[in-house]
């Protein structure tokens, strides 16, 4: 089903404009009436609802290292996948065979499996006054006609831009360029059937830089529905390169506590733990230090989280969630207070609540609040440190326990000094999100979540 940043199928890469039109006209009749023949033979089998996805889609990935082509690979992929609810059970099974036999078996399969599951009675599809009827412009589909040796050349600029950005970058681990294009179809018992199509693509690239202390690496990548918007691959190559120096030179620091400044590439991770604790799933199994929250301060005042799902180009908009619920704006933290959870309709039946058009996730997240530049935020945080990468997986949502092994730059006197790797950072979850005491205007806008560096007010660092 379709959740944020994820698109169905596609046709092909290099047809023309109105052979593409045609294909896509084509095809999306094609899958809605594969959709409908499944519900049709689902109900004829026995099921009281069914819901299904189905999908079609071409891309091409294209790697380079070395100065030398590395890989390319060609995907197409078509199938789907079904839920039928037999009663108050459910089964669900996917093929990427969509022939009348498979479709039959993969039925039957489905049901099979429903017919050994429990009851819930939380189980059924969303309501149907719920589904998206009128459905938005988004603009997602944007087909690149870029082919293999374009591809090439366009990845080979952006390595050779790395490598000769100063002689300390002494290896590569390659560059790409990676191109999407996806057909959707969701359908479900209610009569409820619509397609949709988007494209993604991307260049990145990694190296490696050396200096007497060892060796350190890095990387930096550019992604967007439109080929139009994506940074040109020098500029790609350059910042990657640019990352990976900084990181040379680190030296270790005092363990103790003091105010953290995450990066944008880290911040929004951080965020995305805040949305996982009022997600429903965790919600209704207790497994949230922000159970029954709603209502409640989960940030610092002057945060706010919003969430955009309408936005043309989006990488995560979609004009319904996984159960075909119709997507609107709303926010989840209004001014650092728990505003609404996020919730598809199971979740949100096992709440005793109303979906919020969440199934799958959340769709274009953006953080609002006062911005600064993030020098200003250096200034004000004095010493400390900023985080510029993370590893590990060291959150607990149960208890809100937060700690991750850390790379970034030491800061003191409101200026960077050196580099710092290998320490690890911990704090709670809920000191940090009440902590937030600065958001920078710095704010990465390559994936689902939207944001700024953030400033946490204290936070302890150990080597």
């Amino acid at each position: 089903m379709n959740g944020p940043g994820r698109e169905g199928p596609g046709v092909d890469l290099a047809r023309g404009e109105g052979a593409r039109g045609e294909e896509q006209g084509d095809l999306a009749a094609s899958l809605k009436d594969l959709v409908a023949g499944i519900l049709d033979e689902a109900k004829r089998q026995g099921a009281n609802a069914a819901e299904v996805s189905a999908g079609d889609s071409t891309g091409l990935v294209v790697s380079v290292r070395k100065g030398e082509l590395e890989t390319v690979e060609f995907t197409n992929d078509r199938g789907f996948g079904i839920t039928v609810y037999v009663g108050a059970r459910k089964g669900s099974a996917s093929t990427s065979d969509a022939g009348p036999e498979a479709v039959r078996e993969t039925v039957r399969a489905a049901i099979n499996i429903a017919k050994f599951t429990e009851e819930d009675p939380c189980n059924g599809l969303a309501d149907a006054e719920l589904m998206a009827r009128a459905l938005p412009d988004l603009d997602l589909d944007h087909p690149w006609q870029v082919d293999v040796p374009r591809a090439t050349e366009r990845a080979l600029e952006a390595e050779a831009a790395a490598l000769a950005q100063d002689s300390r970058i002494v290896n590569s681990e390659g560059a790409n360029v990676a191109t999407h294009r996806g057909y959707h179809v969701y359908g479900n018992s209610h009569g409820f059937i619509e397609a949709s199509s988007g494209t993604r693509h991307s260049t990145g690239c990694s190296v490696i830089a050396e200096d007497a202390g060892g060796m350190q690496r890095d990387h930096w990548y550019t992604v967007s529905r439109d080929p139009e918007d994506l940074e040109n691959p020098v500029d790609v190559g350059r910042e990657a390169a640019r990352r990976a120096l900084a990181r040379l030179g680190r030296r270790p620091v005092a363990t103790g506590s003091y105010p953290v400044l995450f990066a944008p590439t880290e911040a929004g991770g951080l965020i995305g733990n805040l949305l996982a604790a009022i997600s429903g799933g965790v919600l209704y199994r207790n497994a949230s230090y922000l159970v029954g929250s709603l209502g409640r301060q989960a940030a610092a005042p002057g945060i706010t989280l919003v969430e955009e799902p309408h936005r043309r180009k989006g990488l995560g908009s979609a004009a319904h969630d996984g159960d075909g619920v119709a997507t609107r704006a709303k926010a989840f933290v209004d001014d650092g207070v728990v505003a609404s959870y996020i919730l598809g309709s199971y979740s949100a039946r096992r709440l005793g609540m109303t979906t919020t058009g969440n199934a799958g996730g959340v769709f274009n997240l953006d953080l609002k609040a006062e911005m600064r530049p993030p020098e200003a935020l250096m200034r004000d945080m004095g010493t400390g440190l900023l985080v510029n990468g993370l590893i590990g997986q060291g959150v607990n949502l149960v208890t809100g326990d937060y700690s991750r092994g850390a790379s970034g730059i030491w800061v003191e006197d409101g200026e960077p000094r050196h580099p710092v790797d290998e320490v690890t950072i911990a704090g709670k979850l809920d000191d940090m999100f009440k902590g937030i005491v600065g958001c920078g205007d710095d704010i990465d806008r390559r994936g689902n979540i939207h944001t700024g560096s953030l400033l946490i007010r204290e936070m302890t660092v150990a080597n």
